[in-house]
């Protein structure tokens, strides 16, 4: 292993080993806490220091790193208290998650880390949104984000790659190639020579560099870090490295020849750069033995801390307060000057009076620059905000939800804006598991919009046409809403903008251009949460939203007999249960109409909801209609049979009968 110290000074050397040395000694106490059965997970590092801490010591303090699970060295060279993170290992409340999530899933505003999730790939996305933000502030700073080369096969990394390429966003993409994704080996993981070489498919830089070499990782991303700032831009680093240990400690080394353990035990990175210092006269054995002795009593003294703490007494409310990011409504009421508009009128002014609210708000989609998107709703934007600010995106709503979060934690608001909500399954991953748990896991919110055009009546089949609201409000930490009316759908946009909470934004297209109301002309919010009584009745109560409410109504039309409360939910996650209870319990009866097919929508929780708090007020059974559990299809016959539009009014006299 050749070394090349440059200009580095003798300080500067030392401040490297002192880097290098501290993971790999806090991981020879961790090895031995686990054959004492003390600490019960651990990802080993070992041979792969040099990256991270090289990594670490290149950036300033406050631009973000996206480390993973071997990464040890970042938040040791962020100087975070050691008995902080042995915390965090041991689940205790002193860690940075409240013992909700284990070893490095966890990130920390305060030392600008940002860490990962098991699904890998998002964090990709992540820092894209980070280095947006950063380009936006026009503030030089560089994100560095790291990856193993099994993740280079998921999606979202190529995702990634291409919106920081096509977005020209200052990003480190660090992989570590250690030659094997747990046992896989690498040539049965992907069949180009080097990682590397895929950054020409993205026009991006990439450069190859010795893993195990403090020095050669030190000046050769100091001197691409100067570069960057001078010419924003992403760059593709794979760093050749070798892990160890096994991909965690119960799996051991045993599917790894031994003639390349051998071989990389000669490379060991601390070593290596121990003995060339000493070549160097830079560091003697006395000194080294004093930044060893410092480094171990620092990591002893601050396990004896953690020792100290008590254990997470779980409580309901400590678990359920976390949930979500506490949020105080702010109230703009509505003012008396209205318009008269369509329900897509409506969407589009909450979005213009958003952005003209909120400087830090952006809004990202397929097609929704200059072209306006696929129903127009952002026509003009361009014009008024810029493309820096309405951006159009490749087509890959995975990174693009990610990145909305990245810009979150940057400090911006972000709307994206699924062109059917059909396709938000291709972001799913991100959105149940980045966006939701965030807070929860550890207090990050996500103040993320994803609008949802969706839902069935214009014959678009199977792929352009799903209500799959349901799909979401079984996932703790989303806000789910799905307005029926144009002046609904303006104030819950705007609450759901504010709200520094996910928020899936559900928009029924073919009410887009047939529902006209009277739409006050100022802006103004609605609180989630809160159902809307279209109708008061006696007889019985329908609870409905988005499509079905219209459906409802044109039912009750042409039967005057019947004397209904009718809900419209609005917010589907919080949900109205206390106006839900109050109408059953004066009426007796109740009938819930959705779009979605029946099995596993919401209609079936509520109903059991009502079964379980209201079952002495019940003259009946509850019913529920909803459509086909089919996937909905393409020509109108089928269209119609499929949407419980056409069963809804003999269901509803049926139950009036019993």
């Amino acid at each position: 292993m050749i070394f090349d110290k440059k200009n580095l000074s003798n300080e500067q050397l030392l401040d490297l080993y002192k880097r290098i040395l501290k993971p790999r000694l806090i991981e020879e106490k961790m090895l031995i806490l686990i054959r004492q059965g003390k600490v019960s997970k651990w990802f080993s590092g070992v041979g792969q220091e040099a990256i991270a801490c090289g990594v670490t010591a290149v950036l300033d303090q406050d631009e973000y790193i996206l480390p993973m699970h071997r990464n040890l060295g970042v938040f040791t060279g962020r100087n975070i208290p050691l008995h902080r993170l042995f915390s965090q290992w041991q689940g205790k409340a002193n860690g940075f998650t409240k013992g909700r999530d284990r070893s490095f899933h966890f990130g920390t505003q305060e030392y600008k880390i940002i860490g990962m999730i098991s699904h890998l790939g998002p964090q990709m996305g992540v820092a894209d949104g980070i280095a947006l933000a950063n380009k936006l502030k026009k503030n030089g700073k560089i994100t560095a984000v790291f990856t193993g080369e099994g993740a280079t096969s998921e999606g979202d990394f190529h995702e990634a790659l291409n919106i920081a390429s096509v977005w020209e966003l200052p990003v480190m993409f660090v992989i570590e190639n250690n030659g094997y994704g747990l046992s896989t080996p690498t040539n049965e993981q992907y069949r180009c020579e080097n990682l590397a070489d895929r950054g020409v498919g993205y026009g991006m830089e990439s450069h190859i560099i010795d893993g195990n070499n403090i020095l050669e990782v030190f000046n050769k991303l100091s001197e691409l870090k100067v570069s960057m700032i001078e010419n924003p831009r992403p760059i593709l680093l794979e760093f050749k490295t070798f892990r160890m240990r096994g991909h965690e400690e119960a799996s051991g080394t045993k599917y790894v020849p031994q003639e390349l353990m051998d071989m990389w035990a000669i490379k060991d990175p601390v070593e290596n750069y121990r003995n060339y210092l000493k070549e160097q006269k830079v560091l003697t054995d006395d000194l080294d033995e004093a930044i060893r002795t410092e480094i171990k009593n620092e990591i002893d003294e601050n396990w004896a801390m953690v020792q100290a703490e008590s254990d997470i007494e779980a409580t309901y409310e400590g678990e359920m307060n976390d949930v979500y990011r506490p949020y105080d409504f702010e109230e703009f009421k509505p003012e008396d000057e209205v318009e008269n508009i369509r329900f897509i009128d409506a969407i589009s002014n909450s979005l213009r009076e958003s952005m003209q609210r909120h400087e830090n708000l952006v809004i990202m989609g397929q097609d929704i620059a200059e072209y306006g998107g696929a129903f127009k709703i952002t026509d003009g934007f361009v014009a008024e905000f810029g493309k820096e600010r309405v951006k159009n995106t490749p087509i890959c709503e995975s990174a693009v939800v990610s990145a909305g979060m990245g810009l979150s934690i940057n400090g911006h608001k972000a709307i994206v804006e699924m062109q059917f909500a059909d396709f938000v399954s291709t972001g799913f991953n991100p959105i149940v598991n980045l966006l939701a748990k965030s807070h929860y896991r550890w207090l990050e919110n996500a103040d993320v919009v994803v609008r949802m055009p969706c839902g069935g009546g214009t014959q678009a089949g199977p792929f352009h046409s799903q209500t799959n609201e349901a799909w979401f409000t079984k996932t703790p930490g989303l806000k789910v809403v799905y307005p029926a009316f144009p002046f609904d759908a303006k104030g819950l946009l705007n609450t759901a903008i504010n709200d520094p909470n996910p928020v899936m934004f559900f928009e029924h297209k073919q009410l887009y251009r047939s529902v006209y109301q009277d739409v006050p002309k100022n802006y103004y919010t609605i609180p989630f949460g809160k159902a809307a009584v279209l109708k008061e009745g006696t007889d019985v109560t329908i609870i409905a939203f988005g499509a079905a409410v219209h459906w409802a109504l044109d039912t009750l039309k042409n039967n005057p007999e019947i004397s209904a409360d009718l809900l419209d939910l609005r917010t589907l996650q919080p949900l109205d249960t206390e106006s839900i209870y109050a109408s059953v319990k004066k009426t007796g009866k109740v009938i819930i109409l959705q779009e979605d097919t029946l099995f596993g929508g919401i209609a079936s929780d509520i109903s059991a909801m009502i079964m379980e708090n209201c079952f002495e007020y019940l003259d009946g059974p509850v019913k529920r209609v909803a459509s086909l559990d089919s996937p909905i299809p393409f020509t109108k016959a089928l269209e119609d049979q499929f949407l419980s539009k056409s069963r809804f009014e003999e269901a509803l006299k049926e139950l009036m009968a019993y």
